[in-house]
């Protein structure tokens, strides 16, 4: 299969979500960052903003909620119709039983890791969600450059789903563009999220086919 690539509306216009949906058509899906300007020093929109956007795109919605209490706001974002819902390990008291939750009210589960928490905590619950996202910049602002450590989660997280036969999505958020993607989808990522480096392009479109063929070239480096 081909890599997914995710562009980040935290990089569009957000006066005018429905023109920029319409600049990047050849997404796989749509990354919605929701913050709360509590558990990340910024704040973006919540359910109803993302409600409103399901209303406007046919694209499905990757959901990633940089939220605290996100037991008990997460599955709103689910029973909304959000195709993925991606919350933060660090912000939930029960990740399995809210991953379970989400997928009983309809959506794929998510969790993701900040760049200084470990990943070996999550290994052994990692068969209970559809997607793991490793945060390759501080969660919280668009256009950080890539910490190159926290590659080494994306390397020993693939060895796990591959070990284990596991059909778990491996996201990468941050920094994500076309000087790296290559290197990164060869460590074993499959789903990239890009901001900056997709609504820089004039023609968004064709910088989203350009980040999904070296990203097809990583994996395909990384099977020889």
């Amino acid at each position: 299969m081909s890599a997914r690539i995710n562009p980040s509306i935290l990089s569009a216009d957000f006066v005018n979500f429905e023109r920029d949906f319409k600049t990047i058509e050849h997404a796989d899906y749509i990354h919605v960052d929701v913050m709360d300007n509590h558990f990340v020093p910024n704040l973006t929109f919540g359910l109803p903003m993302v409600q409103r956007m399901q209303a406007v795109t046919p694209k499905p919605l990757d959901v990633h909620l940089m939220i605290s209490n996100v037991d008990r706001w997460a599955t709103g974002y689910a029973e909304a119709g959000a195709f993925s819902v991606t919350f933060h390990a660090e912000a939930s008291d029960n990740p399995v039983a809210l991953a379970r939750s989400l997928r009983a009210a309809g959506a794929r589960a998510g969790i993701a890791l900040k760049p200084g928490t470990a990943l070996d905590g999550y290994l052994e619950i990692l068969h209970e969600f559809d997607q793991l996202l490793v945060m390759t910049v501080e969660p919280g602002f668009g256009g950080q450059a890539l910490i190159e450590h926290t590659l080494e989660k994306v390397v020993s997280a693939r060895r796990k789903i591959d070990a284990d036969n596991l059909k778990v999505w491996l996201q990468v958020d941050g920094g994500i563009d076309e000087t790296n993607i290559e290197a990164v989808a060869a460590k074993g990522a499959d789903t990239f999220v890009a901001g900056s480096a997709v609504f820089k392009a004039t023609d968004r479109n064709l910088q989203i086919d350009k980040l999904r063929d070296l990203a097809d070239l990583g994996h395909k480096h990384a099977n020889h």
